[in-house]
């Protein structure tokens, strides 16, 4: 089983949650609904709906951006990742 990233994106509005796939134009995602950060076991559980689980140890790290790069009175653009891994049993 390969290691990947898993990254989760937002400003405030919709969620986005995505598993990294390098030379693919289309990455696995899930949107959330507009609110508060997705939980952890929100998180897992897009995960596991995508094949993918977090690989044990592992913690998701925050970064902040803004929504126009070296701007920074442009609202902020919360991004998060961990690393990832195929569910044991996933047919991706």
């Amino acid at each position: 089983m390969s290691r990947l990233t898993a990254q989760m994106s937002g400003d405030g509005g919709q969620w986005r949650l995505y598993v990294v796939l390098y030379g693919e134009s289309e990455w696995p995602t899930v949107r959330f609904e507009s609110g508060p950060v997705p939980t952890g076991a929100d998180r897992r559980e897009a995960l596991a709906y995508l094949g993918y689980e977090v690989v044990p140890g592992a913690e998701w790290a925050w970064i902040e951006d803004s929504q126009k790069p070296f701007d920074d009175s442009t609202p902020v653009v919360l991004i998060a990742s961990v690393d990832v891994r195929e569910q044991e049993g996933a047919t991706a």
